[in-house]
């Protein structure tokens, strides 16, 4: 009982002499704590207006440099990339589908691999890593013969079509 009623006395002192602040500065401190809270939440929208065009231009320097116009880019590019890793490529197969994006199509591209794994993993790295735009989508285990792996992958790619 004695120790809640010093805590009570100490509180008292606390909030009633200069220790706890006048009325005015605890007033002054929580105005100022909320303009630094708006002043945080506002800073992202500042300079918006040089940004969206910096976006803009970086959006279509992507689509220009990444996102060919049209499919023999693809099947070149996939045929350089098998040929600098050893692997071999067959039963290409395409099929288009309309993107969420306007101005692209969306190319779906299903091929069987064969190559030893060093070979295979390096052709994946390198589609992840080239120029042109490639998500690796599915990758299905064949068969594995004498260290030649078979297996059939799945890329997406784009097409601009304007």
């Amino acid at each position: 009982m004695g120790i809640l009623a010093i805590v009570d006395i100490a509180a008292l002192v606390v909030l009633f002499t200069p220790l706890g602040g006048s009325h005015e500065a605890r007033q002054q401190q929580l105005a100022q704590l909320n303009q630094e809270r708006r002043a945080r939440a506002t800073a992202p929208w500042r300079g918006l207006d040089k940004k969206i065009p910096l976006a803009k231009q970086q959006i279509e320097d992507f689509y220009r440099e990444r996102i060919p116009a049209e499919d023999s880019t693809i099947s070149a590019d996939l045929g350089r990339v098998a040929q600098q890793t050893g692997v071999r490529m067959s039963s290409v197969k395409y099929k288009t589908d309309e993107a969420e994006i306007a101005g692209l199509q969306k190319k779906q591209v299903q091929a069987d691999l064969s190559g030893d794994y060093l070979q295979i993993a390096r052709f994946i790295n390198e589609l992840e890593r080239d120029k042109l735009f490639y998500i690796v989508g599915g990758v299905q285990l064949g068969s594995s013969e004498s260290g030649t792996v078979r297996l059939q992958i799945t890329v997406e790619t784009y097409l601009r079509t304007t």
